[in-house]
């Protein structure tokens, strides 16, 4: 589809002239995702400032006679990828744009392929062969990269990427080698370290462009909080993100202001964002402009599970929500604990009663199956207290949204064991069975693709040849498994359980070490020994 023309620009665009740098700004999804997709347009909106960039939105459902640029046109192609499965809608906008999908296969007449977002800020590596330039962390600094590549696009592709190597920011797959024995990423025989990005929330981030077209149609989006202060020790959304920083709450209250003058539709966004130090008093703020007689509808991510106001979901009610989520994680005290959850069973029960007391008309429960140490009293637990919560709150809407424990790496738990398939289909299939005679909602996640998706979790460099065979063999769970199978027998590939399930030595070396964030592996070492004994 082309760019919706019905779209309203919360910014200044300055005067373009003399294009010394043409950009596409690719999301591995259709508009409408795209245009919700806070941390995406953020950077085409940083883009867009330069007067410079002739800059282009585009999505899995652009189609190519509606492009301004021809694809010998572009520079460079920034994609963003939130989750390991959205390489295949990589691949896809690739292929519709005639640009050959391994780096090694491209030439001066294909743009620099460059990516940035969670999966490669954690584990680049199953992915790496595919992009010339790897971000990882905050995307704030781009336009820093941006103009290295400006002042340097007209050399060879080597010596453009030595040039960037010098930023100290990127990770440059095409001047590495990767060893599958010691599981070692060197660059000219020594291991090398790229450190994460890491930004100041000093700018409040907030949605740049209006369009009804997107998934949270005329909805402005106002970033909170980045990061979680609980640290659960599976949570990636946590650790990735640390240290936790907070908005400035002058900022937000002038964004919120902002915003309303174009929409009235407010969304905070963040992990917790209830842990920003002053959000009673920003909802205050959205709560005294709904007595005044303004017509606001507010929508926030999640609320606190061990800490909720009444006051707060006062405010929600009155600006029409009517539900909200919490995450439990887990169905006992203990395997909360284990997980770094602080939240108790008693604080739950308390939470939902508040919710309910104060106008909301029902919840959404995250939880999570499969956890080290979990054992079936854990999920036992967990099936009386949805028959506890059911019975104290008559009448509330309930739905508990189940995944399954996939480790992820940076986290402490990226060293734990992953249980068998077999195994968490049997939980699930008693998890359902039990909720269907309580007679509450249950959503079940897909074992078998969360089992792919651990697969890319905890890979290295060995997948990248895996993940373009399944692409072009349809991107399905079949193709999925029979890729694998056949290039485990043509001995390409160890076995999947070797990445997917196994449990990592603390002394092994991991592909993604040489990522350094926030917490060494030294600190999730000694947290996951604290967490697991």
């Amino acid at each position: 589809m082309a760019v919706n023309t019905q779209e309203t620009f919360l910014y200044n665009q300055p005067p373009k002239n003399d294009f010394e740098l043409k950009i596409w700004c690719a999301f591995p999804g259709i508009y409408n995702f795209g245009m919700s997709a806070l941390g995406y347009m953020s950077i085409f909106k940083l883009l867009d400032l330069q007067k410079n960039y002739f800059i282009e939105r585009i999505f899995v459902d652009t189609e190519v006679q509606n492009t301004k640029l021809q694809t010998k046109e572009v520079d460079i192609m920034c994609f963003s990828m939130s989750f390991e499965l959205d390489f295949l809608n990589i691949f896809k906008i690739m292929e519709k744009f005639k640009i050959p999908l391994k780096a090694k296969d491209r030439n001066k007449n294909h743009p620099l392929i460059f990516v940035g977002g969670p999966v490669v800020s954690t584990n680049p590596e199953p992915f790496c062969e595919f992009f010339d330039i790897i971000m990882p962390g905050d995307g704030e600094n781009i336009v820093e990269i941006m103009e290295c590549i400006k002042k340097n696009k007209d050399l060879d592709k080597s010596e453009l990427l030595k040039r960037l190597d010098e930023l100290k920011c990127l990770y440059l797959p095409e001047l590495t080698q990767y060893n599958p024995s010691t599981r070692e990423v060197t660059q000219n025989g020594h291991k090398i370290e790229i450190k994460k990005n890491l930004s100041k929330l000093s700018n409040c981030l907030c949605t740049p462009i209006l369009t009804e077209q997107s998934y949270f149609s005329n909805t402005y989006i106002i970033e909170l909080v980045r990061g979680c202060p609980q640290k659960c020790g599976f949570c990636l959304a946590s650790y990735l993100n640390l240290p936790v920083r907070f908005a400035e709450y002058e900022q937000i209250i002038e964004n919120i202001d902002k915003g309303l003058q174009y929409t009235n539709k407010i969304a905070f966004l963040g992990a917790l964002i209830s842990s920003h130090p002053r959000f009673d008093d920003i909802c205050r703020h959205v709560s005294k402009k709904i007595e005044n007689g303004e017509n606001i509808e507010l929508s926030i991510s999640s609320l606190r599970a061990d800490s909720i106001s009444p006051d707060v979901v006062k405010t929600l009610v009155s600006a029409g929500q009517k539900h909200s989520t919490i995450a439990i994680e887990a169905g006992s005290d203990r395997l909360r604990k284990v997980i770094n959850k602080n939240l108790t069973h008693e604080q739950i029960l308390q939470t939902v009663k508040i919710a309910r007391e104060n106008g909301l008309k029902g919840l959404k429960i995250y939880a999570m199956i499969g956890l080290p140490t979990e054992t079936q009293k854990d999920i036992d637990e967990m099936i009386e207290l949805a028959k506890t919560l059911k019975e104290q709150n008559k009448g509330f809407d309930f739905t508990f949204s189940f995944a399954t424990f996939v480790p992820k790496a940076h986290t402490p738990f990226q060293f734990c064991q992953r249980e068998d398939t077999k195994s968490l289909e049997k939980k699930y299939e008693y998890i359902k069975k039990q909720f269907h005679k309580l007679g509450i909602k249950a959503r079940l996640s897909s074992v078998k693709w969360d089992y792919i998706q651990a697969i890319f979790s905890r890979g290295d460099r060995r997948l990248n040849e895996y993940a373009q065979k399944v692409y072009f063999e349809g991107g399905n769970i079949g193709a999925f498994k029979s890729i694998y199978k056949e290039m485990k027998n043509s001995n390409l590939l160890p076995d999947a359980d070797y990445y997917a399930l196994r449990e990592i030595d603390f002394t092994e070396n991991n592909p993604w070490d040489f990522i350094k964030t926030y917490t060494s592996k030294e600190e999730l070492i000694k947290e996951n020994k604290r967490l697991l004994g």
